[in-house]
């Protein structure tokens, strides 16, 4: 395999919405760059970056996969990320291990819930970036609508280098507003073209556009503005230049068009690929930690290795895979390093590079690679590896928190038995997932972003490690309180022959305002409670709000106030204060007016404007409340608050109403008293799975 110099790398991730093509663009990059004999296709199952079971059987990406290919004298690792929101996480994690980003929006759909997030992303990032619009052979695919739609989302600084040939079914290629050419696709999928005039009834069009581009470049760079104003062009180098320059400084967004399907346009973006992106030389410094403080670091080929594991791939047969990227210096295989977010050495087993799930023997790693190495004992996604004697972390990658969770059980004992070792190796491999026991119920949970990612990961338990589960609807995460205020007593005294237990104090409860959870105030004067005591009591009230008194979730929003009590000389004892602690807590809460509250949700929906009405009275249905709509593009986003119980199966209902095409994201807001007519649901529903015994209701 032929060595790259680090300046003859890009790296790039491919990201967007679900099902706007990336998938689809990497099969037809790899078969353009020769490392596919035919274009593989996504309906088909066999496309090198989504080769798990999960992906092929639904059509979506579900994790980021890498892949590589040569192109003009250049090596281009390719990240192609999943863009539906469950599994949005990977993709910003896989963005740190990259310098560009290609966004792809689809020329039907065009700008969706997904895109804008990995702009943010990106935004976020400072990373530059062009957009690829896609699929301009399908029926209602429009270039230019989807580039107003671009324009209205993220502004006037995306703009064209190329324009199509023909739409919909008639889409046969591009104009390249640089080089003043059209390219003409055959459209049996082999990518082959040839370069012809502009004709002439696209002359027009095709100047006005390449003007506005020159301008822009021009806007951007004094010595271009000046040989712009003196020949009033730009010559097909210094267009280049300039336009590398504003990308860099994330002025100017270039815009292409393709249809990945029938392999039309590829070449040309991966020309650009490699003209336009920056090398992993030419990115600006990084941010890291050391010992413990932030600096901005320039690396080199010549500093001390170091990387960042932004994947970790858990093979059933091969053990753990951490994919890393090469920030600075160079690696060999088999040698040992530090794991400095850990502080533990790390042997290093083989380096390979990733072709999808093939691995390449990759010999020595340096500044820019993106690789592999398997059997890494206690890194995990996030870490950073370096060399011995480095103090360099680099920062840890953001990963958002589960937002619902399913109860699951093992269908046989034998399952019971394998079921520890496979969610510890599903949850090395996707931290946003959490497979827990509860404390109170003894039931194992498992969380995930949403129904569609909890659904796959115990599809992965199964067909992976051969566990079987069932999948029971998911717990909402109630909360109690108080409305009220109470003065109650605790008293605990046990005599056993030998020296008892004997601990009282008297409190009051008072609510606290919602999201302030819990205070604690002292208020014993005179010694009628030792202060030594005073920690126990503290924590007996702290483990009994764990389990409220109307449904057993835990209590919040609530202050005690500890103004009276009594002990004895000898009985008196940390325990004995905790218990009286605990019942008077019980007790208390009982006669403040208990309440419950439920996790209220922020809501997106983004949708078309023909199925506006329809979800509105789905929300409506909810308990939702509207806080408004917006309209970006040729999509409408209902912004709206709802009841977490209220969105279990909101998924498949906006699929359906809306045929697929609407998106929705959730987090969470804030808790609210739950309704009257529906916390006695609530309660005896705890009564019957045992939560609370019937008179403590």
């Amino acid at each position: 395999m032929k060595d790259y110099t680090s300046d003859q790398i890009r790296n790039l991730a491919l990201v967007g919405h679900g099902s706007c093509g990336k998938t689809s663009l990497a099969a037809a990059f790899l078969f353009v760059g020769g490392i596919t004999p035919r274009l593989t296709r996504v309906d088909k199952g066999n496309t090198i970056t989504d080769f798990e079971p999960e992906e092929i059987d639904r059509r979506i990406s579900i994790s980021s996969a890498c892949c590589f290919l040569e192109w003009k004298g250049c090596r281009l690792n390719i990240i192609d990320t999943p863009g539906y929101h469950n599994f949005l996480w990977d993709t910003r994690a896989s963005l740190r291990a990259v310098d560009a980003a290609a966004i792809i929006v689809c020329g039907v759909a065009g700008v969706e819930v997904g895109t804008e997030k990995v702009w943010d992303m990106l935004e976020e990032m400072e990373y530059p970036r062009l957009f690829i619009i896609n699929k301009l052979d399908r029926e209602n695919a429009n270039f230019y609508r989807t580039l107003e739609d671009i324009h209205q989302f993220f502004g006037r600084r995306a703009v064209p280098i190329q324009i199509p040939l023909g739409e919909e079914k008639d889409f046969s290629g591009i104009i390249d507003l640089i080089r003043q050419r059209a390219l003409i696709f055959a459209r049996d999928e082999s990518g082959q073209f040839r370069e012809e005039d502009i004709p002439s009834s696209l002359q027009e069009e095709a100047k006005k556009r390449r003007e506005q581009l020159i301008e822009m470049i021009a806007e951007n760079d004094e010595a271009l503005m000046e040989i712009y104003f003196e020949r009033g062009d730009l010559s097909e180098d210094e267009i280049k230049s300039g336009l590398k320059k504003a990308m860099m400084e994330r002025q100017i967004f270039p815009v292409m068009a393709c249809s990945a399907l029938f392999n039309i346009a590829t070449q040309p973006i991966l020309d650009t690929f490699v003209d336009l992106l920056p090398s992993p030389l030419q990115r600006p410094p990084l941010k890291i930690l050391r010992q413990g403080v932030e600096e901005v670091w320039k690396p080199s080929l010549d500093s001390p290795f170091a990387s960042l594991v932004f994947k970790t791939i858990s093979d059933p047969y091969a053990g753990r895979i951490s994919v890393m990227r090469v920030f600075s210096g160079r690696i060999n295989p088999d040698v040992t390093v530090i794991n400095t977010t850990r502080d533990v050495e790390e042997k290093l087993g083989g380096l390979f590079y990733l072709q999808g799930k093939e691995q390449i023997p990759a010999g020595q790693a340096k500044l820019g690679d993106i690789v592999a190495t398997t059997k890494l004992k206690s890194t995990l996604t996030g870490d950073t590896l370096a060399s011995k004697g480095s103090e360099i972390i680099f920062p840890k990658i953001k990963f958002p928190e589960p937002a619902i969770s399913f109860a699951i059980e093992p269908k046989t004992r034998a399952d019971e038995d394998r079921i520890s070792q496979a969610t510890h190796r599903i949850t090395e491999e996707d931290p946003t997932v959490r497979i827990e026991r509860d404390a109170e119920t003894g039931q194992l949970l498992i969380s995930g972003n949403g129904q569609l990612h909890v659904e796959i990961t115990t599809e992965k338990l199964k067909k992976r490690y051969n566990v079987d589960v069932i999948l029971k609807p998911p717990k909402i995460p109630y909360r109690e309180t108080i409305k009220g205020k109470s003065d109650v007593q605790g008293k605990y005294k046990k005599q056993t022959g030998g020296r008892g237990q004997y601990g009282d104090v008297k409190i009051k409860m008072e609510p606290l305002p919602r999201g302030a959870d819990f205070e604690f105030e002292d208020k014993i004067f005179g010694g009628a409670i030792p202060k030594n005591y005073i920690p126990a009591i503290e924590k007996g009230i702290q483990e009994a709000r764990k389990k409220g008194v109307l449904a057993g979730y835990p209590t919040v929003d609530f202050k005690v106030i500890l103004y009276d009590g009594s002990y004895h000389e000898v009985d008196s004892s940390d325990l004995a204060f905790k218990i009286a602690a605990s019942m008077a807590f019980k007790k208390g809460a009982k006669e403040a007016k208990p309440t419950l509250l439920e996790p209220i949700m922020n809501v997106e929906v983004y949708t078309p404007e023909a199925y506006l009405g329809d979800i509105m009275g789905n929300l409506n249905g909810r308990r939702g409340r509207l806080q408004g709509v917006e309209q970006k593009g040729n999509m409408r986003i209902i912004k709206a608050q709802v009841p977490m119980a209220e969105m279990l199966d909101f998924e498949p209902a906006l699929t359906s109403i809306t045929g697929g095409r609407g998106s929705f994201i959730m987090e969470f807001s804030h808790y609210e008293e739950v309704p009257a007519h529906l916390q006695q649901k609530i309660i005896a529903e705890a009564i019957k799975e045992g939560r609370v015994k019937p008179e403590e209701e």
